[in-house]
């Protein structure tokens, strides 16, 4: 029997307590932690920045004073590369959170999160989610540029930029016009994947569907129950919210917690190493370095940690809201207990 999208926060508050805490395995955590990071149920940046550093010169062709001289060709060569390796490494991560996607749906209905055995079982549904993952960002990029690039063109050949003070009214209006269309371009491209991920990614573990076919057979339940679907979709909103909050206070708190130990340690550390005769060098440079890498990496972890009940609550809410809707799943989700066992020679008792 379908259930409200409110119930089905309690099912999966419920849910998080059982897998989560009955009983509770750190080794289940950080699985889920690893699972729930690349098959992105956890936001994350990284930024690399490199310098170049050496001493100025002022020989004739080489440059502008104070300029390094460095060949245009070497830094067109090393842009390119850099930027085949960014698509190349993008491509491979979306692959695997592809994956991931399926094995994190493996480790709510089982409430085991068993990576290796569900990648070996995943890999063709996987293969499957990330094409469509990557047609719907190529579309998504295509239809960006038409919506902007249109505008822009028909501005341009209006002559509105070279005298932007004589066509102001027009600007604005096209800007403001530009602006709320993007924005309704935006929200339905984001409804969309998110019923992908949510209602049919599910039926593509179950069953040997595609995204295409998942979707034809949503289309008809969303139609008929309008306005369960945007009760889903509203409190999802809502609790992304106040969860993102959370999340983010606990990261604050945690990272004051390990930061200020850590920053006071480390200051301790170098003042000993120059009493010591200690200088900066190679050796002790890399040694800071790898240092650093690995308390990062322990503070990350930590952040992870205390995003898991996230991780396994919000793929719980989906999927108990479409049990009720989609009956295999509900076999899954909610077995039914094995038949009583009979002693032999014993007579069955009727209720």
């Amino acid at each position: 029997m379908p259930i409200s999208a409110a119930d089905s926060i309690t099912l999966a508050v419920e849910h998080c307590k059982q897998q989560l805490f009955q009983p509770f395995r750190i080794g289940q955590w950080t699985k889920l932690a690893f699972v729930g990071l690349l098959a992105g149920e956890l936001g994350g940046n990284g930024c690399n920045r490199s310098n170049f550093s050496g001493h100025p010169g002022a020989a004739p062709g080489t440059g502008f004073p104070g300029h390094l001289a460095i060949d245009p060709a070497l830094i067109a060569a090393f842009i390119t590369a850099a930027i085949v390796a960014a698509l190349a490494i993008g491509i491979i991560l979306m692959y695997v959170s592809s994956v991931m996607r399926f094995i994190l749906f493996d480790s709510i209905v089982t409430k085991q999160c068993h990576i290796r055995w569900s990648w070996s079982r995943r890999l063709g549904p996987g293969w499957r989610y990330f094409v469509f993952k990557l047609l719907y960002f190529l579309l998504t990029m295509a239809g960006i540029a038409v919506l902007v690039g249109i505008p822009v063109a028909f501005a341009f050949s209006k002559g509105w930029f070279k005298t932007p003070k004589e066509h102001l009214p027009p600007l604005v209006l096209g800007g403001v016009l530009l602006f709320l269309v993007f924005f309704i371009f935006a929200v339905a491209t984001a409804v969309f994947f998110v019923l992908i991920k949510d209602f049919v990614v599910p039926q593509m573990a179950l069953e040997d569907v595609d995204v295409m076919q998942g979707w034809r057979r949503l289309w008809p339940m969303m139609m008929a129950e309008k306005g369960a679907y945007a009760a889903y979709l509203g409190l999802k909103i809502v609790l992304a919210i106040v969860v993102g909050i959370l999340i983010g206070v606990a990261t604050l708190i945690l990272g004051l917690i390990f930061v200020i130990p850590t920053a006071g340690l480390g200051l301790l550390a170098i003042l000993t190493g120059k009493s010591a005769g200690l200088t900066w060098n190679a050796y002790t440079i890399t040694l800071a370095v790898v240092i650093a890498c690995i308390l990062l990496a322990f503070f990350l972890y930590l952040i992870a940690l205390v995003s898991v009940p996230a991780i396994v609550f919000f793929p719980a809410y989906s999927v108990h809201f479409l049990a009720g809707r989609y009956p295999r799943l509900a076999a899954v989700l909610y077995p039914a207990p094995p038949p009583p066992q009979v002693a032999p020679g014993a007579v069955p008792v009727s209720p």
